[in-house]
């Protein structure tokens, strides 16, 4: 082989070799603790899709913990791409300190969020303790366990749920920090993260109820195995929103804008929604709601702007140091 033919094959394989990295490209989700199984089949799906549309490969790769920690963590380096929370206070944050765009909110449909949720309570087989509302876990001897709402937006519905369902019932704000008080003097450890309070529960085997998110149930059945415990519905609970935020810092670094927005993009698709509902994430489309319909059991609910003006506000008032929050409860 002359000199020559040396030189243009191996400016062929260098070819290639850029061909085949510019076709693939990886993707950071930084995502909260009760989402993991459901971003798993989800990631599946999209790209599965995005070779079919694009003819490109693509992986997924996933970062999980309390929504708070991981927005934390992106804001002090982890190179995500996206971020998929559970409460719009963890992206705000991000956007405060320029990381994500300050008008993410309005950059996908329904307030950047494709799916939504409740926070209802699991109870162990049989329900030994008979827990069928809020007002079971403020009675003497209940152990409640939930995420410590300063590390996981689980917690902060859990409190906001718990403080509206007071309101709901004709509480004045004074009374309501009583109930709200009652209940978290119940509870023996706060979790870090939705996971780890399942952990605390399940494993550890502290409390006789967990209040999490509807969508937690099927993890649990998966993980632990079915008939460990039971869903208990509350007659009132909070709407909870999943938004979702293309990583500005991370993307224009990797130049993976594009493919960011077309996962995000694609959670408000057919395919996208269904996976959610199998997850029971309540979706955003109005036909694979009704498909599901089934699974989503009607209660009646009340959203964070309807009870506390704005998670932001709810934030400033209740979960910031000094607030509410550290008025009512030690941590032990």
């Amino acid at each position: 082989m002359t000199m020559t033919s040396k030189i243009k094959l191996l400016i062929a394989i260098f070819s290639l070799a850029v061909a085949s990295a510019a076709g693939s490209q990886t993707l950071l989700n930084g995502s909260y603790d009760v989402a993991r199984e459901f971003y798993k089949d989800y990631n599946a799906v999209f790209t599965a899709n995005y070779k079919k549309t694009t003819g490109k490969d693509v992986k997924i790769d996933q970062s999980h913990g309390g929504s708070s920690a991981i927005a934390r963590s992106v804001a002090d380096g982890l190179d995500a791409d996206v971020v998929t929370m559970n409460t719009s206070t963890d992206i705000d944050f991000l956007a405060s300190v320029g990381v994500v765009a300050k008008d993410w909110s309005s950059r996908f449909p329904g307030n950047a969020s494709p799916t939504t949720s409740t926070m209802l309570f699991l109870v162990r087989n049989g329900n030994p303790k008979g827990i069928k509302d809020w007002d079971d876990l403020i009675k003497p001897g209940i152990q409640v366990i939930v995420v410590n709402p300063k590390t996981g937006g689980n917690g902060r519905y859990a409190y906001l749920a718990a403080w509206g369902y007071a309101k709901k019932k004709g509480a004045t704000d004074v009374q309501a920090a009583e109930f709200v008080g009652k209940l978290y003097k119940n509870v023996p450890v706060l979790g870090k993260g939705g996971r780890d309070a399942t952990t605390v529960f399940l494993q550890r085997n502290i409390g006789d109820v967990l209040v999490t998110f509807e969508s937690e149930v099927l993890s649990v059945n998966k993980e632990f195995g079915e008939g460990k415990v039971e869903s208990v519905y509350p007659s009132i609970s909070i709407v909870a929103e999943n938004p979702v935020a293309v990583v500005e810092r991370t993307v224009t670094k990797k130049g993976t804008g594009e493919l960011a927005k077309a996962y995000l993009d694609y959670l408000y698709s057919e395919e996208g929604q269904e996976v959610a509902a199998r997850h029971a994430l309540r979706p955003r489309s109005p036909a694979v709601l009704k498909k599901y319909a089934s699974s989503f059991k009607p209660l009646q609910l009340f959203t964070v702007q309807e009870m506390f003006g704005s998670l932001g506000e709810a934030q400033k008032v209740h979960f910031n140091d000094g607030g509410q929050f550290d008025k009512i409860y030690t941590v032990k």
